[in-house]
């Protein structure tokens, strides 16, 4: 079953939830959230083309997005750095020493949550809207 608008509006729910852990102060929060919010994002456009994207690599999930446009270089990057926030985010075995909280600031959350928005919209172009 092809389930892509489901995908894309759970995306635009967990960047609601970055957001929201954001201004709250919850950055490493936010940098998870906005980094599930661009996976289930790309997962949405892989779908809309009937495939299936396994996995949690927002830059292998968009690198191996079928049909045009391709996603560019920028955006690429973008993916790469959401990537780095899937596990440290979450553990306190992702650094040496410290909490994961400790590590991540303001400036890693919004510049996390801009590089989802930009995926996300990115993945919404290849969505049907119906």
């Amino acid at each position: 079953m092809e389930r892509s608008r489901d995908w894309l509006a759970q995306a635009d729910n967990d960047l609601e939830w970055a957001r929201h852990s954001a201004a709250g102060g919850f950055h490493a929060q936010a940098c998870f959230a906005a980094q599930q919010a661009a996976e289930k994002a790309g997962k949405a456009a892989v779908q809309a083309q009937h495939g299936e994207a396994r996995g949690h690599s927002v830059l292998k999930i968009l690198r191996g997005l079928p049909g045009e446009p391709a996603a560019g270089a920028e955006l690429l990057e973008a993916a790469a750095e959401l990537d780095q926030y899937y596990i440290p985010t979450r553990y306190p075995n992702g650094f040496s020493a410290g909490s994961p909280f400790e590590f991540f600031t303001s400036t890693h959350a919004q510049r996390a949550i801009g590089h989802a928005e930009r995926i996300i919209e990115f993945c919404r172009s290849r969505v049907p809207r119906s």
